[in-house]
C-alpha cells in the first residue's frame, strides 16, 4: 500500500511537470482593441468586418453584436487577435461586446452603413469652419448650424508620422451636429451628406489628411518599389543613429502661437547684437526656395531639406540715415522675428504674409548696419521669398539680397525643437538623416502612421484630394499616384473604388499645374477610379477655394453612379480621342450626357508642328468639338484650360465642367 502511494505520487509529480512543459507561458496583457473601434462608430454593412486587438496570449476572445452575430477566436503567441464579424443591412444603433474570461468592452451607439476613407492634403483637411480667419467655406456658418445629421459620423485621425509602420493612432468618432461639425473635413462632410440623402443609410467617414503633403508620403515602402528616388531616402534612415543623435541635445516645445514664438529664447539678444561674431557661420544666399543641409553645414554635399529654427545675419552699408526706412521681404515660411542693429523691427506669424517693417532712422547709423532674422518653420519647406530690400521715403532702394551668414539653430524632431544653438555647429557634419517633423521629408511617413493603423478596417472605398504639393513633378506623379492607389488596395486586400479631386485652378505662378491636372486625368486608366473636376470652382487668390459643396457632391456622384446603381451623370466631359480633318481638329469626349455646352470659346488653343499655341475658335458639332484657327493650316495639337488659373468654359448638359487636357 505504501509502495502504491509513492508510485502514485511520483506519477502526479511527473504528470504535472509534463503538463507544465507542454503549455506555452501566458503573457498577461490588458484587453485592448484598435482605437478605431469606439462608441458612435459606423461599420460597413453586409460584410464580414475585421475586428482586432490584443490580450493575454493563448486566450479566448468572443465578439457579439446585438443584431445577433457571435464569433470567437484565440489570441496568438504575441497576444494579437483578429476575427471577422458578419454585419446586417444598414441600421442601428447597435451594441458590440468584446469579451474575455475576466473583462468585457462594450461599444455603444454603433451604426451599420457605408464607410469611406477620406485622405489627402489641405483641401481635404479644410474644415467646415474654414481656415480662419481668411479662408472660409461658402456659407460655412449656415452649413454648421444645419449639420444635425446623427447618422453621419466622422473619425478624424490625429496627425502623426513615423519612419516605420505603426499600429497605434489617436482619434474618435463624432456624430454630426452643430456642436461637432465645424471641425469636420468639409469635402468629406458634403460627400457624406449627399450619400446620406440619396441612400438613407448611416454614413461613416474616416478622415486622415495633412495639409501641404506630397503623395509619396502616403504610400508604403512596398508601394514605392518602382521609385528608387524615394526608396533611397527611406533606406538611408537609421533609427539607431537617430536615437543616439537626439539624446545629445536639449529639446524645447514647438511654439504654436506668435506669443509662444516671441517668448521662446533662441539666443535672440545675443545673436541680434551688432557685436556678435558670425564669422564662423556658413555663407548662404537669400532669397531661397528651401533651407538645405548644404547651405548651413560646411563641406557638406547633402541636399537634405531642413526645417526648424534658422538665424540669418547680413551687414548693410547705409550712407543716408536722415530718413526712416521700410524693410521689404516677399514672405518667410512660416514665421519670423526681424532685428536691425539689435532692435526688433517686426515679427509675423504666417507663411504667406509679405514682411513690411518700419526701420526708424534712430536705429540706423551711417556705414555698417546689421540685419538679423530669426526664421521658424514648422515643416513642409522653409523658403524665404524676394524681393528683399530697404526703401526710404525718397524711393531709394538698398538691396539686401545675396550673401548672408546662416546658422541652423534648431531641428524639428517629433513635434519638438532639437536645439543645436551656437555651440554645437561643429557636430552637425555628423547629423544623420532624420524626419525632423515635416511629413514631406520621408516618403512613407504618413502611410506608416496615419493609414497603416486603419488596415484592415472594412471600407467601401476612398476619396482623395491632393496633388498641389506635387505640382512641378507631373511626369513622376503620372506613375506615382496610380502606384499609391494600387498600394492601398494591396494593403487592404480589396479592389475598392478610389475617387479623387482634380486640383483646382490657382495662380501657382509657374505654369506647371496644368500638367499635374493632366497626370491626374490619365490616372483614370486605373480601374475603379473616378475624378471630380473643379475647373469652374478654382480661385486666383487662394489655393483653398471655399466651394467645397460642389466638390463633395461631385465625388458623391461618382460613388452613386458606379457603386450604388443610381442613374446619375458621374462626371463632366473627359477628352477621349481626336481626328484631324483639314485645318480642324475634331475632339470626342466621354460623359457628355445630353450634349456639350460652351459658355464661351476661351480656354482653347491650337498648334501646328512648331508647337506654338494660339487662341482657337470652337464649334459644337453633335457630341464633338471642332477646333481651328485661321493662322493654323495644318493643326497637330489642341489644349484646353492649360493655365495655372483659368475659368472653365466647357460643360455637359448636367452643368458639370470638362477637365483640362492636351491632345496627343
Amino acid at each position: 500500500m505504501k509502495t502504491d502511494f509513492i508510485t502514485f505520487s511520483k506519477f502526479l509529480i511527473i504528470s504535472s511537470i509534463l503538463l507544465l512543459n507542454s503549455c506555452e507561458p501566458v503573457i498577461k496583457k490588458d484587453l485592448n482593441i484598435s482605437p478605431i473601434f469606439t462608441d458612435h462608430m459606423v461599420i460597413q454593412q453586409q460584410q464580414d468586418v475585421a475586428v482586432w486587438g490584443t490580450y493575454s496570449t493563448n486566450q479566448n476572445i468572443s465578439v457579439s453584436a446585438s443584431w445577433g452575430a457571435d464569433v470567437s477566436t484565440k489570441t496568438d503567441a504575441n497576444g494579437y487577435w483578429k476575427l471577422k464579424l458578419p454585419t446586417p443591412k444598414a441600421g442601428g444603433p447597435f451594441e458590440i461586446k468584446i469579451t474575455t474570461l475576466d473583462k468585457t468592452i462594450t461599444l455603444k451607439d454603433v451604426m451599420v452603413g457605408e464607410v469611406w476613407l477620406a485622405s489627402g492634403q489641405s483641401n481635404m483637411e479644410m474644415p467646415l469652419k474654414g481656415f480662419l480667419p481668411n479662408e472660409l467655406i461658402n456659407n460655412g456658418d449656415e452649413e454648421i448650424a444645419n449639420a444635425n445629421h446623427p447618422e453621419i459620423r466622422m473619425f478624424t485621425v490625429q496627425k502623426n508620422l513615423s519612419a516605420i509602420k505603426i499600429d497605434s493612432l489617436t482619434g474618435n468618432w463624432q456624430v454630426s451636429s452643430p456642436q461637432t461639425a465645424a471641425d469636420f473635413s468639409a469635402t468629406a462632410y458634403f460627400f457624406a451628406r449627399k450619400l446620406y440623402k440619396e441612400l438613407n443609410v448611416p454614413i461613416g467617414i474616416i478622415h486622415s489628411s495633412w495639409g501641404g503633403t506630397v503623395a509619396e508620403a502616403w504610400a508604403s515602402k512596398e508601394g514605392l518599389s518602382e521609385f528608387p528616388e524615394f526608396l533611397d531616402i527611406v533606406n538611408a534612415y537609421d533609427a539607431t543613429k537617430i536615437t543616439e543623435w537626439v539624446s545629445k541635445f536639449e529639446k524645447k516645445p514647438l511654439p504654436n502661437t506668435l506669443k509662444a514664438f516671441e517668448e521662446l529664447d533662441m539666443d535672440n539678444t545675443k545673436i541680434a547684437d551688432p557685436q556678435f561674431d558670425d564669422s564662423q557661420w556658413a555663407q548662404t544666399t537669400l532669397p531661397a526656395q528651401q533651407c538645405n543641409f548644404e547651405n548651413f553645414i560646411k563641406n557638406s554635399n547633402s541636399s537634405q531639406a531642413l526645417n526648424g529654427a534658422f538665424w540669418y545675419r547680413k551687414h548693410i552699408d547705409i550712407e543716408n540715415v536722415d530718413f526712416d526706412y521700410t524693410l521689404h521681404i516677399g514672405a518667410i515660411d512660416d514665421n519670423d522675428i526681424t532685428y536691425v542693429n539689435g532692435q526688433k523691427v517686426g515679427t509675423t506669424w504666417g507663411w504667406s504674409e509679405k514682411r513690411i517693417y518700419t526701420v526708424p532712422k534712430e536705429l540706423l547709423k551711417k556705414g555698417d548696419n546689421i540685419i538679423a532674422i530669426l526664421q521658424f518653420d514648422s515643416g513642409g519647406g522653409s523658403p524665404i521669398a524676394g524681393p528683399m530690400y530697404l526703401e526710404n521715403e525718397k524711393g531709394n532702394n538698398i538691396s539686401i539680397e545675396g550673401n548672408w551668414a546662416g546658422l541652423f539653430y534648431a531641428d524639428l524632431y517629433k513635434q519638438s525643437l532639437l536645439v543645436y544653438g551656437t555651440e554645437n555647429q561643429d557636430k552637425l557634419s555628423d547629423k544623420p538623416k532624420i524626419s525632423s517633423g515635416g511629413p514631406n521629408e520621408l516618403p512613407t511617413s504618413l502611410f506608416n502612421a496615419m493609414i497603416n493603423p486603419l488596415v484592415p478596417f472594412n471600407i467601401k472605398g476612398a476619396i482623395w484630394y491632393q496633388g498641389e504639393s506635387n505640382v512641378g513633378r507631373a511626369e513622376q506623379y503620372e506613375a506615382l499616384f496610380p502606384a499609391m492607389i494600387k498600394d492601398w488596395r494591396t494593403q487592404w486586400n480589396s479592389p475598392f473604388p478610389f475617387y479623387f479631386v482634380q486640383i483646382a485652378p490657382f495662380t501657382y505662378g509657374n505654369g506647371l499645374s496644368p500638367a499635374l491636372r493632366d497626370a491626374q486625368r490619365k490616372s483614370l486608366k486605373t480601374e475603379k477610379t473616378g475624378m471630380a473636376i473643379t475647373m469652374d470652382i478654382g480661385s486666383d487668390t487662394t489655393i483653398h477655394p471655399g466651394n467645397k459643396q460642389d466638390v463633395g457632391e461631385r465625388l458623391a456622384r461618382l460613388a452613386l453612379a458606379n457603386d450604388y446603381g443610381k442613374n446619375t451623370v458621374a462626371s463632366g466631359p473627359l477628352y477621349k480621342s481626336h481626328t484631324i480633318e483639314g485645318n480642324k481638329i475634331i475632339i470626342s469626349f466621354d460623359h457628355v450626357a445630353d450634349g456639350l455646352n460652351l459658355k464661351d470659346i476661351s480656354g482653347f488653343e491650337i498648334a501646328g508642328s512648331d508647337n506654338q499655341f494660339v487662341d482657337a475658335d470652337v464649334k459644337i458639332v453633335g457630341e464633338t468639338l471642332e477646333v481651328f484657327a485661321p493662322s493654323i493650316s495644318e493643326p497637330k495639337q489642341v489644349r484646353y484650360g492649360w493655365k495655372d488659373y483659368t475659368i472653365g468654359t466647357l460643360f455637359n448638359s448636367e452643368s458639370l465642367p470638362a477637365s483640362s487636357f492636351l491632345t496627343r
